[in-house]
């Protein structure tokens, strides 16, 4: 059996901090072998940098998927292509810097982990996922039947029709985007594990991680503000699905949330 962890949306330096101060304590307390995180939202709640990609990954996460937030850091661009662990969506056009899948060797076995973004009120609009990603499943299951898919999108239809589609050709699919953890974790028939968001990893005490007065400023004016990260005690969300390495079918799943420490600043 292989654990692995999945933690939602990282929001600014608390959600970061908090990350890195945890993953000792998932590996040791809940035996977790394999994490993954979309990190999409590490920098100040827009993007990733390179910097704290390599931190991330240096703490114990072993790849990093991202989204709509993926080109926010500039700097990331010529990055991509060096760091194969750090994802962005698969169904960006043929000859987009980076890659939107990967597999890794671990302990036990190959893991494949992809990146996917739907469509559904979300911009850019990029490739039909439904499309793009069966001919990549195929593609991995000749090497190994444990994936992990994130596809980072608006809609609970959306992410159930992908989670449906792919139950039984991969082991688990998993949303992010909304920052906001569901309650409708579950395994498909197939053997395929299913959670529609599995919310952030930053302040408990905000609007989706940023400051609550400046959001709610924004909906009583409809003038444009800024939008700092929170502050206070962070929640880490997320999901721990068992899987079978021998078939890549999921056994369990159980949601996460971790709360740690509150941080000054």
């Amino acid at each position: 059996m292989l654990r692995l962890l999945f933690l939602g949306d990282i929001v600014g330096e608390p959600g970061r901090r908090a990350v890195v101060e945890s993953i000792p304590w998932f590996k040791q307390e809940r035996q977790v072998d394999f994490i993954v995180a979309n990190g999409e939202n590490a920098a100040g709640g827009r993007g990733i940098s390179p910097k704290i990609s390599v931190d991330l990954l240096r703490a114990g996460i072993a790849v990093i998927t991202t989204g709509d937030h993926v080109w926010d850091q500039k700097d990331l661009v010529p990055y991509l292509p060096t760091e194969p662990r750090v994802l962005r969506p698969l169904n960006y056009p043929s000859g987009t810097p980076g890659q939107g899948s990967i597999i890794l060797q671990t302990a036990k076995g190959k893991v494949g982990v992809i990146n996917i973004q739907g469509r559904t009120f979300m911009q850019p609009p990029l490739e039909n996922p439904f499309l793009i990603i069966e001919a990549e499943v195929e593609r991995i299951r000749e090497e190994t039947p444990i994936i992990f898919v994130d596809i980072h999108a608006e809609t609970t239809s959306e992410k159930i029709a992908m989670g449906r589609f792919l139950d039984g050709r991969v082991s688990a699919v998993v949303g992010t985007h909304t920052h906001t953890q569901t309650a409708d974790e579950q395994i498909f028939p197939g053997g395929t594990a299913f959670l529609c968001d599995a919310g952030m990893c930053g302040p408990e005490e905000s609007i989706l991680g940023r400051d609550i007065e400046s959001i709610l400023k924004r909906f009583l004016t409809s003038m444009p503000v800024t939008y700092p990260i929170a502050r206070g005690p962070v929640v880490l969300h997320g999901v721990l699905i068992d899987i079978d390495e021998t078939n890549g079918q999921a056994t369990r799943i159980e949601r996460v949330a971790h709360r740690c420490e509150g941080t000054p600043h």
